[in-house]
């Protein structure tokens, strides 16, 4: 592994950096959160448009950077340090690799030139609270988290006139504003039982998606709903997307695709995205704390000299480097196709976050605690991903299963 980075990607980085620190300070994030689509729109035309990164990852073929993971992967870590709401993850992180690996030609040539563009943006439904597990990444994904066969989930059923969706998603990432869901549903029956990936495409969503509205018009005929939740963390929104005879659009093609295979190698890479956005995120809330303590002052001097402060500033520091060096093992293993890698490095990531926000807020002393100050942002960043994504000791747990470490009652030598 070369840890060094070429002057490509450290312009990737410096370039959006500079960007972030114009457009994006504390007031613009509360202000895109508050606004109907969750995101700054302007922002996000500029870093699609001028910046590439929906496309960064993508094939040129399909109007995209070509570039790796390890792109991303920076881009996402700077993303974090300012807390940008956009629909990065949801689109080109979750959504645009399961599109290039089970799309069909057609559907990858209509839609990935879009997405690379910024034009479309994409969401990944999966039922229930079901997004870990069905990215593989705290249980086995070839399960029946989609349904199986039962009441519950989503339900897919072929009709004369192609598929008919049916169920409910909920924590669907900007599935509010999404002009593309991606959604996950059992097919099959008892007799064959299997879980697909189908489109609802950005027509479709405006013809039968009320946004904003749970309200169902009465009439009996088929159609769905969503609607933006209040989550923990207003930086990532989360919509229910509420399914009723939706017509809907098979990704791939119906020769029994490895659905689960795939989920599970998209969910390693977005491990990785999500470790570099969460050291990211540690990264500038401890910068943001060592400036305070250095200006602060008890006792006639200021806090960052005192002896045990400086002792837990350090211990942060060490915390942050060692994830941000998993993070970007993470990147590199996943383009280099070794497996199982993400979720260690997404455990060590969050967690990091987590310890490193709340120092952060007890540091800061009672500012840290108001709505007024930066600090609980990124507090709440923290714990929103950590329900998400984790927990961290189910992410450790899953990895240490999958590699057989605890085996027949003994530990693997």
């Amino acid at each position: 592994m070369d840890a060094t980075f070429t002057a490509e990607q450290e312009e990737i980085r410096r370039t959006l950096r500079e960007l972030l620190l114009k457009r994006c300070g504390p007031e613009e994030v509360r202000a895109a959160v508050q606004s109907e689509g969750g995101y700054d729109s302007a922002l996000w035309e500029t870093l699609a448009r001028q910046l590439g990164l929906p496309g960064l990852a993508l094939p040129e073929a399909y109007g995209g950077v070509g570039c790796s993971v390890t792109e991303l992967t920076l881009a996402s870590e700077e993303l974090g340090r300012s807390l940008a709401p956009s629909p990065l993850l949801a689109t080109a992180v979750l959504s645009a690799p399961l599109l290039l690996a089970l799309g069909s030609e057609g559907q990858r040539a209509a839609l990935l030139p879009r997405i690379a563009s910024g034009e479309l943006t994409a969401a990944l439904a999966v039922p229930g609270a079901s997004l870990t597990t069905a990215l593989g990444l705290t249980g086995d994904n070839r399960g029946d988290w989609a349904g199986g066969g039962r009441a519950g989930g989503v339900q897919a059923r072929r009709t004369d006139g192609g598929w008919r969706l049916y169920g409910q998603a909920d924590q669907v990432l900007d599935g509010h504003s999404a002009g593309l869901l991606l959604v996950a549903a059992h097919a099959g029956g008892f007799a064959r039982s299997r879980t697909l990936l189908f489109l609802v495409k950005d027509s479709l969503v405006q013809d039968s998606l009320v946004q904003d509205s749970l309200v169902q018009d009465g009439s009996g005929s088929g159609g769905a709903t969503r609607v933006r939740l209040t989550s923990l963390d207003g930086t990532r929104s989360q919509a229910r997307i509420q399914l009723r005879d939706v017509k809907a659009e098979l990704l791939g093609d119906d020769e029994s695709p490895d659905v689960a295979g795939a989920l599970a190698g998209v969910g390693d890479s977005a491990a990785a995205v999500l470790a570099a956005e969460a050291v990211g995120a540690a990264d500038r809330v401890l910068e943001r704390t060592v400036e305070y303590v250095k200006q602060r002052e008890q006792f006639g001097r200021a806090i960052g000299s005192f002896q045990a402060v400086k002792h837990r500033l350090a211990d942060l520091y060490v915390q942050v480097q060692a994830a941000r060096s998993a993070a970007y093992y993470a990147a590199w293993a996943t383009g280099a196709g070794e497996e199982r890698v993400g979720g260690l490095a997404l455990a060590q990531a969050l967690e990091a976050l987590r310890i490193t926000s709340s120092e952060a807020v007890q540091l800061h002393g009672g500012i840290g605690f108001t709505w007024e100050h930066e600090a609980h942002l990124y507090f709440k960043r923290a714990a929103g991903d950590e329900l998400l994504f984790g927990p961290v000791h189910r992410l450790r747990e899953h990895a240490a299963d999958a590699a057989r470490l605890f085996g027949g009652g003994e530990v693997a030598v």
